[in-house]
């Protein structure tokens, strides 16, 4: 049987924020099948800070992602939202956050311009600026292509729009670099910065190599001990 230890690695790089907002994990306990995957765990994540969940394959980073997300619940335990527990405030808590996947989450029958406004409609944003979304995500000659003709970079570079365009406190990153080259994850690097700067909060997960400046990173390492 595998189980997973984990532990939190503060890096503190600077703290200029408020805390005013938090999300803890109280000794959530979660099993895949008859595999354990992590037990005990405990962590919390304030206002203008990053948490970076690591680890090998199967280690339950993207469980726990989704647990943090309200898209699973744990086996046992509870996720708090300004210390109140998901299951009481799922709502009001899931217009709060952002969840991006593995999957780009994005038709690709619709040109990047009409995805951008099927993700408005589904935030409710009202002053959201279309071209200047495209401009910041280095789309803006392909507003009006179909996105089946984009490459898997240009896809995910789409599927980093709903960053902009849905107002959220939270944002949880499931290996959000992938499909993306260097200018590309220097592009979420410099958005996720200006989330932090403005007391946003961000948990991720990422097999590379992750860049912030001037904000707090907090990591979180799963490992798997096979028996």
């Amino acid at each position: 049987m595998g189980y997973t230890i984990a532990f939190c690695l503060w890096q503190s790089r600077s703290r200029f924020h408020t805390e005013n907002m938090a999300l803890e994990v109280k000794n959530i306990h979660c099993s895949r099948g008859h595999r354990q995957l992590f037990t005990g765990l405990n962590f919390s994540l304030n206002s203008g800070e990053v948490l970076l969940v690591e680890g090998k394959n199967g280690s339950g980073k993207s469980t726990l992602l989704k647990i943090v997300s309200g898209l699973r619940r744990p086996d046992s335990g509870d996720v708090l939202w300004n210390k109140q527990s998901l299951s009481s405030i799922f709502s009001e808590y899931t217009q709060q956050l952002v969840w991006l996947s593995h999957r780009n989450g994005i038709n690709d029958s619709l040109t990047a311009k009409e995805n951008i406004q099927v993700s408005i409609s589904l935030s409710k944003s009202t002053d959201v600026n279309i071209k200047k979304v495209l401009e910041k995500i280095g789309l803006n000659a392909y507003a009006n292509t179909p996105v089946r003709q984009f490459s898997a970079g240009m896809k995910r570079r789409l599927a980093l729009s709903r960053l902009l365009t849905q107002k959220a406190q939270l944002w949880v990153l499931d290996e959000p670099q992938g499909a993306l080259d260097k200018a590309g994850i220097k592009l979420l690097e410099s958005l996720v910065e200006e989330h932090v700067a403005n007391d946003g909060m961000v948990i991720m997960s990422s097999h590379h190599d992750v860049q912030f400046e001037n904000i707090t990173i907090n990591t979180l390492q799963l490992y798997t001990h096979d028996k």
